[in-house]
């Protein structure tokens, strides 16, 4: 039996991918510690493990809008955005993060610490040598976020440039980045890590999964760009957990009959306060197109929709595993839970590009020819109408996407994240 941490940002797509983690542990038996948000304490002692809060510098609301939990963020967008987030929710609560997992470790040494790769107080437990720390997992539960030679700095959303003249773009744009979006936060990172460790922290803050014992990436290497200069740390365990609901059936099911394409569009669960995000143009978009347009709110009151047209329905959950065999298109505003969830039954994607890590979630989409990005926060009616036409009518999408399927079903899941922790704490202990 292993006695396990998991850290987490208080985060909805963050938590949820590895509650999953924490239930598979527990159910075999091992001692499982759940660190993050309060809000979420009922839901990770569902699974069997033990929740313990972040202290309150750490943790916040994430189903609020940014402005309500921050509201110095109100009014900014793009680099700006980007550079006050790298700082306030990533960079600053590091050091409880790290003071928290210090802490459980303590009090009942852990065999092994994981956690999502936003938490930057994992960054900070690595200036802990080996032994006096657990081996530190990331879960790869976001687009994988390691720096390298072939890709652009992350949260630009843009996909690779091959040869010499992608590289040149790369080291170019990197350069601007650590000139302009990244200097407060390396700062402040810096600045914590001499307060723990007397030194500054070797690495790019933003970087530090590459220096974690292991990275277990939640999706396949079809859905992830090459990296020539990638650690050999890095694995891709293919989605680890289903994340879709076992809500009831609605009442008109019976509708999903085959007699014409079926689009499905969702905000998932925290970004679905906007229904311009993706709803709302895919209802205006399509209201005459024939084709069945299912909706799922995710928990958000069905009156909250705008009107629906008659070739529309909606939920406020829906069965995933009994919605997505019978779906043509998902279309979403870029989480990466829900599209890995899309891409495990072959379903091609339409996608907005949004904040947070969804530009780089919906980059992937359109490198890997799974579907098609469109590049707005809020898409217009005719954008959507447009892309989810030539996804049904392109067969090249749904055969993308379908051999992204099958290297799912091939790969090793929750036992391929299972074999590394246990092998890190074998090496520890040994």
């Amino acid at each position: 039996m292993l006695s396990i941490i998991i850290a987490t940002v208080p985060i909805h797509g963050h938590v949820t991918p590895l509650l999953a983690v924490a239930e598979y542990f527990a159910e075999r038996g091992d001692r499982v510690r759940f660190i993050t948000g309060a809000r979420f304490a009922g839901v990770v002692e569902a699974t069997g493990a033990q929740h313990i809060p972040l202290p309150a510098v750490a943790d916040f609301d994430d189903r609020q809008d940014w402005e309500q939990v921050f509201p110095q963020r109100a009014g900014l967008r793009g680099a700006k955005a980007i550079a006050f987030d790298l700082e306030n929710v990533f960079v600053r609560p590091g050091r409880a993060q790290h003071d928290a997992i210090m802490s459980a470790h303590a009090t009942e040494p852990a065999d092994a610490v994981l956690t999502d790769p936003a938490l930057a107080g994992g960054a900070l437990l690595l200036g802990h040598p080996l032994g006096a720390r657990p081996p530190v997992i990331v879960c790869g539960v976001l687009p994988l976020m390691i720096a390298s030679r072939d890709t652009a700095p992350y949260g630009m959303g843009l996909t690779p440039l091959p040869g010499p003249a992608g590289r040149l773009r790369n080291a170019l744009l990197s350069t601007v980045a650590a000139r302009t979006v990244f200097p407060r936060a390396e700062r402040i990172a810096q600045e914590v890590n001499r307060q723990l460790h007397g030194v500054a922290l070797p690495f790019p803050v933003l970087d530090w999964p590459r220096h974690a014992d292991a990275i277990v990436q939640f999706t396949v290497p079809e859905f992830e760009y090459p990296r020539s200069d990638a650690p050999a740390s890095l694995h891709f365990a293919g989605p680890i957990s289903a994340t879709g609901s076992r809500a009831p059936l609605p009442e008109w099911w019976g509708d999903l009959d085959g007699s014409r394409p079926v689009v499905h569009v969702t905000q998932g669960t925290i970004a679905n306060r906007d229904y311009r995000q993706i709803i709302a143009p895919a209802l205006e978009g399509l209201a005459v197109d024939d084709v069945l347009v299912v909706i799922s709110t995710g928990g958000r009151a069905l009156d909250t929709l705008p009107p629906l047209p008659p070739n529309a329905r909606a939920a406020k959950y829906l069965p995933y595993d009994e919605l997505l065999p019978r779906t043509d298109v998902y279309a979403t505003n870029g989480g990466y839970g829900g599209v890995q969830y899309a891409l495990r039954y072959g379903v091609p994607i339409v996608t907005s590009s949004g904040q947070e890590d969804k530009p780089e979630v919906a980059a992937r989409i359109a490198w890997s020819g799974v579907g098609r990005r469109l590049n707005s926060e809020a898409p217009t009616a005719d954008n959507v109408r447009m892309a989810v036409r030539a996804v049904l009518q392109d067969p090249r999408y749904q055969a993308a996407a379908q051999r992204i399927s099958a290297s799912m079903a091939r790969a090793e899941g929750m036992a391929g994240l299972a074999r590394i922790v246990d092998d890190l704490a074998a090496r520890r202990s040994s």
